[in-house]
């Protein structure tokens, strides 16, 4: 309990940490928010009356501590550029990249794993051309994998249509059956990756004694595995997967634009572009707390696996 408090004290730390810097770069960026809405020929009256408007000309810290103040009760602030709440304009872009994502992690995870232990048992010519297989998956780019899915299955097949994507609310069996094609596409290169790590772990903790001890004494080789190996060998293996989770997000924005997604990928490089401040800082916190999530979460589930993980001054 004492570790979980510790890692969730650290959560907090870090994406106060990170807030801060977040806004304190946009705000380094030359140029301003009144400058990109009024364009360059707005006088500096104009500016002005603008920055006083939009709150731009009080004191740095000042600004943060409201902007912050108001991101924990959920007041994210008004957008620039779409003159909407924040959260109004962000929260149905976040629920599309968070269910593409979740799905992409359920494939990686349900897919790879038994893809692993089963690539323990192969030998020669066919661990070769799984090897072979592997590396292809991982050099090909997710955005190249969604342009050939899209092509064969949404205008080839006609099983979805690229570009029209339905809304998650009105239509949830057809928005999933079109993020399906996105999340493949994501999933495929992290999968290989996860495959190859996981054999390799799987390989290293078979060669230890007590594996050779317990299969000496006539237990089957596939139950040590199964209820000894495996435990250990997922350790490194959950924070990649943890370390993928996170890594997943920045890959759905680009693969969004394939399949036409309506999700975090246009709107955050629109509000880059547009200097739309309170959009851009809320993504960037939000998509960092996704980030660090991921790892406490990781960190919470490898102590479950390893309760020595504890020692070494970590309680």
């Amino acid at each position: 309990m004492k570790y979980a408090a510790k890692r969730v004290l650290m959560l907090a730390v870090t994406m106060l940490i990170v807030s801060l810097f977040a806004f304190v770069a946009f705000d380094l960026i030359s140029g301003d928010a009144a400058s990109a809405m009024l364009g360059m020929e707005a006088t500096e009256e104009a500016l002005e009356a603008l920055r006083e408007e939009l709150g731009l000309n009080r004191p740095l810290l000042v600004r943060y501590v409201d902007w912050l103040s108001g991101f924990v009760t959920g007041d994210l602030g008004v957008s620039y550029n779409y003159n909407l709440p924040v959260w109004e304009l962000v929260a149905p872009k976040i629920l599309v990249t968070l269910c593409l994502s979740l799905m992409s992690f359920l494939l990686i995870v349900a897919v790879s794993i038994p893809l692993g232990l089963a690539s323990v048992r192969s030998t020669g010519a066919l661990a070769g051309v799984q090897t072979a297989f592997n590396q292809l998956c991982m050099a090909v780019p997710p955005f190249f994998t969604g342009i050939i899915l899209s092509w064969v299955f949404g205008i080839a097949l006609k099983w979805f249509t690229p570009g029209d994507f339905p809304s998650l609310t009105q239509n949830f069996g057809g928005a999933m059956r079109h993020m399906f094609f996105a999340a493949v596409a994501i999933a495929i290169p992290r999968i290989a990756m996860t495959v190859r790590m996981l054999r390799s772990t799987i390989v290293s903790e078979m060669e230890k004694s007590y594996v050779r001890t317990a299969i000496s004494r006539g237990n089957d080789r596939s139950a040590v595995l199964r209820r000894h190996v495996l435990k250990n060998a997922l350790v490194p293996v959950v924070t990649f997967l943890a370390q993928t989770m996170a890594e997943i997000v920045a890959g759905s924005i680009v693969v969004e634009q394939v399949f036409g997604i309506a999700g975090l990928g246009r709107l955050l490089v629109a509000s880059i572009a547009n200097r739309d401040y309170p959009v851009v800082q809320t993504l960037v916190v939000l998509l960092a707390l996704w980030v660090v999530l991921s790892g406490t979460i990781a960190d919470l589930i490898n102590l479950r696996l390893d309760p020595r993980l504890k020692l070494g001054g970590d309680v």
